[in-house]
């Protein structure tokens, strides 16, 4: 199978700082791909250079085997590529269908009025209602974004990208400030995604046995190089990751 996703020993500098470190890496179709390392690491960064925020200084990214690297946020998003933050962000004086139907724009040629009328009206609503049953929630669709609360709009940013029909999902910390429920959902939500319908996922989180338990590959870095990859089982027992990561992972829980 093809990568989807796929670094080619980029580099990114902020003066003095190597964010990006000659990494490479790639993710497959319906794989849950986990990206991890300290705070500082770089991986922030890498989501910025895959979304187009940042520019790479060297090597290059593909996407479906295309090179994006000198590709606008806005083409890299209609390619397929969409991403989550740790703080949801939302139109904030809009309610929560007009938030969600801006997810519909980046699907279909015909932009977010399309989403009203006719037929992709009727899709929006069964598409969305099927993606609501996965978040294990409902909402009255008038209530303004601004009262829903932050793990719930944490789900609702993911049902948003994938009502854009993406690729490839960028995810950073999905669990961050939720409850266990919360999560649980999240994470169903992320492997309907990939599982049910060929999604990459490449997700940023801190939650170590998270990550263990729902990611196939994991990359790790540090002061922006990639130090290991592999499955859970070849990354937790890797003495660099332990000395660099997992050992103070376990410090701080103790």
């Amino acid at each position: 199978m093809k990568p989807v996703l796929r670094l080619d020993t980029v580099c990114k500098r902020f003066g003095g700082v190597i964010a990006a470190d000659n990494t490479s890496f790639s993710v497959l179709p319906g794989e849950i791909h986990g990206l991890i390392g300290p705070n500082g690491a770089g991986k922030s960064t890498l989501m910025n250079l895959i979304s187009g925020i940042y520019t790479c200084d060297h090597g290059n990214i593909y996407f479906n085997e295309q090179d994006i690297t000198q590709m606008p946020p806005y083409e890299r998003a209609r390619l397929g590529i969409g991403r989550t933050f740790q703080t949801p962000r939302f139109l904030q004086r809009s309610n929560i269908r007009d938030n969600l139907l801006l997810g519909t724009d980046l699907s279909n040629r015909f932009g977010y009025t399309s989403a009203f009328f006719g037929k992709k009206g009727d899709d929006f609503e069964s598409e969305l209602n099927k993606l609501m049953q996965y978040a294990g929630f409902s909402f009255d669709w008038d209530d303004d974004i601004s009262g829903i609360p932050f793990g719930q709009r944490k789900l609702l940013e993911i049902v948003r990208s994938m009502l854009a029909h993406p690729k490839v999902i960028l995810v950073d910390e999905p669990a961050a400030g939720l409850n266990n429920s919360e999560v649980d959902n999240v994470m169903k939500l992320l492997t309907v995604a990939a599982k049910e319908r060929g999604i990459g996922i490449l997700l940023i989180e801190h939650a170590m046995d998270l990550v263990m338990n729902f990611c196939e590959q994991i990359v790790v870095i540090n002061f922006g190089k990639v130090i290991a990859s592999g499955n859970p089982e070849e990354v937790s027992s890797n003495q660099d990751v332990i000395e660099a990561y997992l050992g103070r992972q376990r410090n701080a829980q103790n």
